[in-house]
């Protein structure tokens, strides 16, 4: 009987440590297996990964650098060939950065770089550049300075990025010495006026060739009858100027012979085409919304009909010189139809967003204001 106890206990006693081999065996199977499993899925996920950053324009795309400066340029005549800020407009820069950064990072316009073979960028015109930029860097107060140095390099010769950084430089300058309610020591174009006693804002406008709008717009006076006698007001000395492009369908907007900034326009169609030569707003032209008769279909059009065509501003031009000479009924305005600004969809008008419109309205001034227009 003893000897029957002893033989099963040694039979359980090996029944337990094969089960406990067995578990053991199992566990050390999992183990493998996962690795096995872990290190198999990884190696694609990683091969994915690598594959993603390859094709990333942070990492495949060269980054631009100063040789990308010998853009060649196109016959584009100075200060009429940039195009205007997007829809959304752009955090402006530090002035510290570089001009060479400034240029790497612009964008080119397509209008500028295609046609023939002009000019390649211009190292004279860079050091122009670079020594406005060194003002504004070292004295921001120097803003007049840097402005005249920048105006000065629109004439030199250059290739359309180099075109498109100094006029972004002069448009940013703009809303400074222009714009802003500050007059800078040394500008010859703005200055400061003492109001007196019977002085009406349209006449100050008038005696320095400047709608009385844009006086208001600068000094934040509400009303032309708000003007207090004893109070400085910032004045303009104008007369501004447009140049239009026919071929890039821009105008770039001067105050006498300073550079201010660029808008985009539209023009005429074939058959009606803006003609070139030399306009000048007409007096008695400036219209907000006017009465409208279609030539070709003697349909008259009120501010009020759902499908006025004109926008926001009419600005009556006469010609005066070139094609434009002794011609009449053309005019810049607003418009209807936005997605035609850029394109030559007009009877010969120069349309304009109906923001720009309102902008350049208060701006030109009746007889002294001239608009050239070519190609």
């Amino acid at each position: 009987m003893a000897r029957l106890f002893s033989r099963a206990g040694r039979k359980r006693r090996r029944l337990k440590n094969n089960t406990l081999y067995l578990a053991v065996s199992v566990i050390v199977f999992a183990i493998v297996v996962f690795i096995l499993f872990r290190g198999d899925s990884s190696a694609p996920q990683e091969a994915a990964a690598v594959d993603m950053d390859s094709e990333s324009p942070s990492v495949t795309e060269p980054a631009r650098t100063t040789p990308q400066l010998a853009v060649v340029e196109t016959s584009v005549a100075p200060g009429s060939a940039s195009r205007p800020a997007p829809a959304q407009t752009p955090v402006e820069p530090e002035r510290q950065r570089s001009v060479v950064q400034e240029v790497a990072e612009t964008e080119p316009v397509a209008a500028e770089e295609s046609g023939p073979v002009a000019q390649p960028a211009n190292p004279k015109t860079e050091a122009v550049v670079a020594e406005a930029m060194a003002m504004l860097n070292s004295h921001p107060r120097q803003v007049i300075s840097a402005r005249n140095k920048l105006n000065e390099a629109l004439a030199m010769p250059m290739s359309p990025r180099q075109r498109l950084v100094v006029k972004e430089e002069l448009t940013k300058l703009s809303k400074e010495w222009l714009l802003g309610p500050a007059a800078f020591a040394g500008d010859t174009l703005c200055d400061n006026y003492t109001v007196q006693p019977g002085d009406l804002l349209q006449v100050i406008g008038r005696r320095n060739k400047v709608p009385y709008e844009i006086l208001m717009q600068i000094n934040n006076i509400p009303r032309p009858q708000s003007l207090q006698a004893g109070k400085t007001i910032k004045i303009i000395n104008g007369p501004f100027h447009a140049k239009v492009c026919r071929s890039t369908f821009t105008m770039d907007l001067y105050l006498q012979d300073v550079y201010v900034r660029s808008f985009k326009v539209g023009l005429g169609r074939a058959g009606y085409e803006t003609p070139t030569g030399l306009w000048r707003v007409q007096e008695g032209g400036k219209l907000i919304a006017p009465t409208w008769t279609d030539p070709d279909s003697g349909r008259v059009y009120k501010a009020t009909d759902p499908d006025y065509p004109l926008g926001s501003r009419w600005i009556a031009l006469d010609g005066i010189d070139g094609n434009a000479k002794g011609r009449t009924g053309f005019a810049i305005h607003g418009t209807k139809e936005p997605e035609q600004i850029g394109t030559a969809g007009s009877r010969g008008c120069i349309r304009m967003f109906n923001g720009d419109a309102i902008f350049v309205y208060n701006l030109l001034f009746p007889l002294y204001s001239k608009v050239e227009v070519f190609d």
